[in-house]
């Protein structure tokens, strides 16, 4: 018969499950807050008659102040926890689509969604993806395809639902429930916890932390420590991953940005916006797929398995005469697009440690902004000059080439690190 004690435990819920359920919300919300951008771009073309280049400026801007941004936020939840840091970032953000919505000129589109949209976003993903990092070690990279298909059930909801809301209310009263909605995160951000130990807690519902754990705690702890960021930077395998994470995200905002539009070229009007909906959906699954690939082989087969299906979804693109294959190719994309962010943490845990793994995943993101900083007005110029997307998506199958040479070169540090 069971103690009261052990009674207790049986029906006390892992904390950690629930900031995985709010990692989920937070992923969904913001995802979805960002891909409602591209849903907006027809509307403010057509009401300021601004070119497709201009439009995707804002996107690009956005993405190098979140490359920029996501380092300091990797650093301070390092250091504060990620509760605070994200709270004001929600905020931020929130202030942004509020703001979107009474928007006249280009100044104030790049201002309010390509600078404070932009350095909110750093947050997400370094604050929920670093803490789950922390809270589960045996099954890391299933939880975190658990919390990253909350991005996928954004950009599968989302889109959808602004376009009903662009339809019946107009775009600026659907920023201004965008922006509320943004709001609201500031609450569930509250959930966060660091780590386990804050409350006296292991990893991995093993149990509390007890004077019988403490030396195997400690043990743990150098364990997962890893190395240092200094240390990282003179490694070859940061550099090879950064090259991954450039080609990767250079890829997915020139098809953020211009899939829709490329679709409407092609005849499919309005349903165009429905490319984003299944590629969305179908992110869920390599989210969740990849994170047990990562768990099962490691994260560098998990990343070459998303490279694989890039170029298989690439050359498909560039074949495509029917309209309604574009729904095709964005079901293979999609697994691919989902199964990228589900990989980032993973990887650096398994390489580098939980030490350093904010400021370390925060450096990675910043090398891909770059590239998604420069694809989408590259794309919009190309368009522009040649009435055609054939040169940027031949850009993009490259960059599936050559990332996944650079992340086939991935050895591991002869180093003990926490490799769980």
């Amino acid at each position: 018969m069971p103690t009261l004690k052990e009674d207790t435990r049986l029906k006390r819920i892992f904390p950690g499950y629930y900031i995985v359920a709010a990692s989920f919300v937070i992923q969904a919300t913001y995802l979805g807050a960002f891909f409602s951008f591209n849903v907006l771009t027809p509307d403010l073309a057509a009401e300021f008659g601004w070119e497709r280049a201009t439009i995707t400026a804002a996107l690009s801007i956005n993405f190098l102040v979140m490359g920029v941004s996501v380092m300091f936020m990797g650093r301070l939840t390092d250091r504060l926890g990620p509760r605070w840091v994200l709270a004001l970032a929600s905020i931020i953000y929130g202030l942004g689509y509020l703001l979107l919505s009474q928007v006249q000129t280009v100044w104030q589109l790049y201002l309010f969604f390509g600078i404070l949209a932009g350095i909110s976003i750093g947050a997400h993903d370094v604050c929920t993806l670093s803490t789950v990092s922390r809270w589960f070690v045996e099954r890391r990279g299933l939880i975190t395809g658990i919390v990253k298909s909350g991005a996928g059930i954004g950009q599968l909801l989302f889109p959808g639902i602004v376009a009903w809301l662009i339809f019946s209310f107009g775009w600026r009263t659907t920023c201004v429930v965008i922006g509320v909605l943004l709001l609201t995160m500031t609450l569930v951000s509250l959930v966060l916890k660091r780590d386990p130990a804050m409350l006296g807690l292991q990893p991995d519902d093993r149990g509390p932390l007890t004077d019988t754990h403490l030396v195997s705690a400690r043990a743990q702890n150098d364990k997962e420590s890893g190395i240092s960021l200094r240390d990282a930077l003179r490694t070859r395998q940061l550099w090879l991953l950064a090259l991954g994470k450039f080609a990767d995200f250079y890829c997915l905002m020139t098809i953020v940005a211009h899939i829709v539009w490329h679709g409407e070229d092609l005849g499919l009007g309005d349903a165009a916006a429905g490319i984003l909906v299944v590629i969305g959906g179908s992110s869920i699954l390599g989210r969740l797929a990849v994170g047990r690939i990562s768990d099962q082989f490691g994260s560098k087969r998990a990343i070459q398995t998303c490279f694989i299906l890039l170029f298989v979804s690439f050359i498909f693109l560039l074949t495509i005469e029917n309209p309604k294959l574009l729904f095709v190719f964005a079901f293979i994309y999609g697994i691919a697009h989902g199964g990228f962010f589900t990989a980032t943490s993973p990887s650096v845990a398994e390489y580098f440690g939980t030490r350093s793994h904010g400021v370390i995943f925060g450096i990675l993101v910043f090398c891909g902004t770059v590239g998604g900083f420069v694809s989408p007005p590259l794309a919009g110029y190309f368009f522009d000059q040649t009435g055609s997307y054939d040169t940027p998506f031949l850009i993009l199958t490259a960059l599936s080439i050559i990332g996944f040479v650079a992340i086939s070169q991935l050895r591991p540090l002869p180093v003990a690190l926490d490799r769980s």
